[in-house]
């Protein structure tokens, strides 16, 4: 299983005319994930100019660039003519939208002999039913696609779409009917190692809502969020800096001379039940850096450089010891 935070997402439909520099990190700064899209984003009368300028793109785009670079599929069709294109080795992975434990295997087999990542996108109606949602876990931890899986992307919009229902816009994804399901989501995939990112928030013009949402996604242990505009980028993934506080405590639990249980800023922490939540301080404060504290205030939006534990252990914990239950610290 991988470990790095995704943070926010874009989502660029495959028609964009500036398709090369966003690939090459050159025209939204900011960016550090980007999806291409020959889905839901592009008409089907579209569909044959937004390939052509995919693979012009793949043909042109640098091998090496500071982003991670995905193509969400339209279907197993277009990721034949996806692989088939001039260099389609320099994408990190594969988008597969409506993924399902039936269409799984078509995908996997077009994906032999590749190193392709994947995120299949949960977005059916299979997703309402918690036994079907058990039998996918099942066929996503088989060994043939386990080492693929970077994160299962829910697709909100769609799952509405089921419902006859469109977000609203005073409330969070969390207080429409999908809130139940997104939380048996992350029962059901979380502790088999299996991670998640959240939904779009469609509405631009409401960023306070916006910040309420991603500070839910983050209380639901997601790594990433899709975001539909470049404007969403920096504020999504400003929630996924961490508290100073939280990394002193992280490490804290992470050093391998810390009690059992020990107190710590007025809170209980318990090595045994906190060490995956410690983790996953260090990952998000090693991806995204810290809040900056000034003095005699609380904090502020201005981010810290990243940290890295191996450059500032714990006491107790060494360079050697770079690893707790399975889990890099740093890469």
């Amino acid at each position: 299983m991988h470990d790095k935070p995704i943070g926010a997402s874009l989502y660029v439909p495959t028609t964009h005319r500036h398709l090369l520099e966003i690939a090459n990190g050159e025209r939204i700064a900011a960016l550090r994930s980007v999806i291409f899209c020959t889905e839901d984003a592009v008409a089907e009368r579209e569909l044959e100019a937004a390939l052509a300028n995919l693979a012009a793109t793949l043909r042109a785009m640098r091998a090496e660039a500071r982003i991670d670079r995905f193509v969400r599929v339209r279907n197993t069709g277009v990721l034949a003519r996806v692989l088939a294109m001039d260099g389609v080795e320099k994408l990190a992975g594969f988008v597969i939208p409506k993924a399902t434990r039936d269409n799984l295997d078509e995908y996997i087999g077009l994906l032999s002999g590749t190193r392709h990542l994947l995120m299949p996108t949960l977005e059916t109606a299979e997703v309402f039913d918690p036994a079907e949602m058990r039998a996918l876990r099942v066929r996503l931890s088989m060994p043939d696609i386990a080492p693929r899986i970077l994160a299962l992307r829910i697709g909100g919009n769609d799952l509405l779409a089921l419902l006859g229902l469109r977000r609203p816009r005073d409330m969070t994804i969390y207080q429409s009917p999908l809130g139940p399901v997104i939380a048996s989501l992350v029962t059901t995939f979380r502790p088999y190692g299996f991670r998640l990112t959240s939904p779009v928030f469609e509405h631009l013009d409401c960023p306070a809502l916006m910040a309420q949402e991603v500070q839910q996604d983050i209380a639901y242990g997601m790594v990433g969020k899709t975001a539909i505009h470049p404007s969403q980028i920096e504020p999504i993934e400003q929630h996924f800096r961490v508290q100073p506080k939280e990394v002193a405590m992280a490490l804290r639990i992470l050093d391998r001379d810390a009690p059992a249980v020990f107190k710590l800023d007025d809170s209980m922490c318990e090595v045994a039940t906190h060490r995956n939540w410690a983790n996953a301080v260090i990952a998000r404060a090693s991806r995204f850096g810290t809040h900056a504290v000034a003095a005699g205030t609380a904090g502020n939006d201005e981010p810290e450089a990243p940290v890295n534990p191996v450059a500032h252990p714990s006491p107790g914990w060494t360079d050697g010891d770079k690893r707790v239950n399975g889990s890099a610290f740093a890469k």
